[in-house]
């Protein structure tokens, strides 16, 4: 197992793994830090990181867009792709990231009931996250999407290195 993913081997070495819930965000410099989202099916989990500023940041969104509950979406914008990933970047640049240095990746966005399902969450996802980085003149530098397997996606903020989890088995992004 990966010592990055493996809760017991990151407080060994002093470091902490902090959970980032569905709907959430969380963005930090501290390199003592590994942000871990779990469960991502239809759902979309985007990091991003500058290395020269060392800071990062990590969401879990849920849905596409936000009109469908604009209250919720101002109460909770980490819960739409649409409001989550503009309060994300502007998180990281308030803590000192440029976006020319950002590194984008992604995880999930898939169909976890098959694909006939009807709604097309995970596709639809993935299409709202496009636009919002080429409105914000970023580039997905690498992704895990579709299929009908949950992943796991962590962003260790020592390294900058993203990992995902599907299936047991773990690769870097």
């Amino acid at each position: 197992m990966n010592a990055l993913l493996d809760v017991v081997q990151a407080q060994k070495s002093g470091r902490s793994i902090v959970a980032v819930d569905i709907s959430e965000m969380v963005v930090a410099n501290d390199p003592a830090q590994i942000l871990v989202t779990y469960s991502l099916g239809s759902c979309v989990g985007v990091t991003v990181f500058d290395l020269e500023a060392r800071v990062g940041g990590l969401i879990h969104c849920m849905l596409p867009l936000s009109r469908i509950d604009p209250r919720r979406a101002t109460a909770r914008p980490a819960m739409f792709v649409d409001t989550g990933l503009p309060t994300l970047l502007q998180a990281v640049y308030d803590l000192g990231a440029a976006r020319h240095r950002l590194l984008v990746k992604a995880a999930g966005g898939g169909s976890p009931l098959g694909p006939d399902e009807i709604f097309k969450i995970g596709q639809r996802n993935l299409e709202v996250l496009g636009k919002v980085l080429w409105k914000n003149g970023l580039d997905l530098r690498a992704q895990s999407v579709g299929g009908a397997h949950a992943r796991t996606l962590a962003l260790d903020l020592q390294s900058g290195r993203t990992i995902v989890r599907t299936d047991g088995k773990e690769s870097e992004l």
